[in-house]
């Protein structure tokens, strides 16, 4: 099935049955071929595999999300001098 732009704009989800179905369509501008309509061929349903990264991730300081002492924030801003 071939269909203009303006048709595949109004007819969107027609022509997504029509794909479901197994029809190939292609949107055409001024009749020439732009864009095909295809199912996909497999879902990305993967689960995430928490742990993946465990022993990768070094914390170099684990009280890092703590607020700074008086004395790290003079030594912090004295270096920027």
């Amino acid at each position: 099935m071939q269909v203009s732009v303006a048709d595949a704009k109004n007819k969107l989800p027609e022509l997504i049955k029509a794909v479901e179905h197994g029809e190939r369509v292609t949107i055409c501008r001024r009749g020439v071929p732009i864009v095909d309509l295809v199912r996909t061929q497999a879902g990305a349903g993967r689960q995430p595999k928490f742990g993946t990264l465990r022993g990768r991730i070094a914390i170099n300081d684990p009280d890092w999300w703590k607020p700074m002492s008086e004395q790290e924030v003079e030594a912090f801003l004295e270096g920027r001098d």
